[in-house]
C-alpha cells in the first residue's frame, strides 16, 4: 500500500492494519476507497471492530491477546452457529469467512456483514413512548422463542453441545473457571456454588442456547421495535432453554447501578412488563404452561453464578492488564454484587 492508502484509525490498534487490509482484499473482492477501522466500545470479551470501506462495512470480531481460560472466547464457536442459523428464522449477521491461524491479528478472528441497526445499551430504554419500550421488551420475548424452536439437528449442530445433562455441566464448568481465575477471593460465590451442585436440576430439554441472551446483545430495526440480528454467540451451546429465560430475567432481580438492572424502577410507568408478565409471554409462545417447566429460583440462581465468574475473570483480566474495555476494573467489581443477587435467589 501507498502512504495515502494507508488504513487510518482515531486509536492505536492492537493489530496491523495495512496486514489485515491486505489479507481481506485477498479474500473479498470490489472493495473500493481507504479501510477505516473502528474498535467498538462497551464489550468485555473479544475484541470487536467496524471496518469501512468506501463501498462496504464489515465486523471483525477477534480472541483477546495474551493467556487464555480454556474454552473460553470460542470466535470459532460464534462463527460456526451464526453460519448455521442463517439457513433458520432466527435473525444472524451474515457471516463471511474465519481465519483460524495467528499469521493476520496474532490471534483467530471471524468477519461478518455490518447490519443497520440499533443496540440498546440502557435497560430502562431513555427517552422511548412506554409503548415502544413494551414492544421492545417482546420482541426480545418474541426472538428468544424463535431461538429455543430452531431445529437444531437439521442445521448442523448436533455435534455443538452433547444432549442433557446441561446444568450439570455447565456448574462443574463455571466452578473450574473459577478456580482458575487468578488473584480471586469471594468466599460467598463459593457458597452459592455449593448449593447450586445440591439442586435437582431437569435433564429432559435440548435447545439451541445462547448464553448471554440479553437486551444490548440484540440489534434492532434503526427505526422499528423489531431485531434484526441476535449478536455475540461466544457461550451458545446445545443447552437447557430455561437457562437462557433465566438469565434473560436477571435485569428484574437487579438495581441499575448493578449492570444496569431495573428493579426498583416503575415499569408500569416506562411501560415496561413486569418479569411476571414478560415469562407470561413466553410461555405463551412455547407451549411451557405447565409450572414444573418454568423458570425456577434454581435457574436465576445458576444464571447470576455465572454472572458473578464471569465478572471475576473481568477483574482477573483487569488485574493482569489484559483487559478488553477500559472500565474492566469496576464491571469485575459487580461480580459481588451478582454472588449476592444469587444468593437472595436461592434464599440463602
Amino acid at each position: 500500500m501507498t502512504p495515502d492508502s494507508a488504513p487510518s484509525s482515531p486509536t492505536r490498534l492492537p493489530f496491523d492494519a495495512e496486514r489485515l487490509d491486505r489479507f481481506i482484499r485477498s479474500r473479498l473482492s470490489g472493495l473500493q476507497g481507504d479501510l477505516h477501522v473502528d474498535p467498538i466500545r462497551g464489550g468485555q470479551s473479544n475484541p470487536t471492530f467496524f471496518l469501512h470501506y468506501r463501498n462496504r462495512s464489515l465486523v471483525l470480531r477477534k480472541q483477546p491477546g495474551g493467556a487464555l481460560l480454556p474454552s473460553a472466547h470460542a470466535v470459532d464457536r460464534e462463527y460456526r452457529v451464526m453460519a448455521a442459523l442463517a439457513r433458520t428464522g432466527l435473525p444472524v449477521p451474515p457471516v463471511l469467512l474465519y481465519h483460524a491461524d495467528a499469521d493476520v491479528l496474532d490471534t483467530p478472528f471471524y468477519l461478518m456483514e455490518k447490519v443497520p441497526g440499533r443496540v440498546f445499551f440502557a435497560n430502562d430504554l431513555p427517552d422511548m413512548a412506554p409503548e415502544t419500550r413494551r414492544q421492545i421488551y417482546q420482541a426480545m420475548a418474541d426472538t428468544l422463542a424463535t431461538l429455543h424452536q430452531v431445529d437444531w439437528q437439521a442445521i448442523g449442530l448436533a455435534d455443538f453441545g452433547r444432549p442433557h445433562g446441561y446444568f450439570e455441566r455447565q456448574i462443574r464448568r463455571w466452578q473450574k473457571q473459577w478456580s482458575m481465575t487468578e488473584g480471586a477471593d469471594n468466599p460467598a460465590l463459593d457458597r452459592l456454588l455449593e448449593w447450586l451442585q445440591a439442586q435437582p436440576f431437569e435433564d429432559d430439554e435440548t435447545t439451541l442456547t445462547h448464553g448471554d441472551y440479553k437486551l444490548n446483545n440484540l440489534l434492532f430495526h434503526p427505526v422499528e421495535p423489531r431485531v434484526v440480528a441476535v449478536l455475540d454467540w461466544e457461550l451458545s451451546t446445545l443447552g437447557h432453554p430455561l437457562a437462557d429465560l433465566a438469565f434473560n430475567t436477571i435485569v428484574w432481580h437487579t438495581l441499575p447501578h448493578e449492570y444496569g438492572g431495573i428493579r426498583g424502577l416503575d415499569l408500569a410507568a416506562l411501560g415496561i412488563p413486569d418479569e411476571t408478565e414478560y415469562l407470561r409471554h413466553y410461555y405463551r409462545l412455547t407451549g411451557r404452561d405447565q409450572p414444573a417447566r418454568q423458570v425456577q429460583p434454581r435457574h436465576l440462581a445458576f444464571a447470576l453464578m455465572r454472572m458473578a465468574v464471569i465478572f471475576e475473570g473481568i477483574a482477573a483480566r483487569a488485574r493482569a492488564g489484559n483487559a478488553v474495555a477500559d472500565d474492566a476494573a469496576t464491571i469485575g467489581a459487580m461480580a459481588t454484587a451478582m454472588t449476592q443477587r444469587g444468593l437472595e435467589a436461592a434464599d440463602l
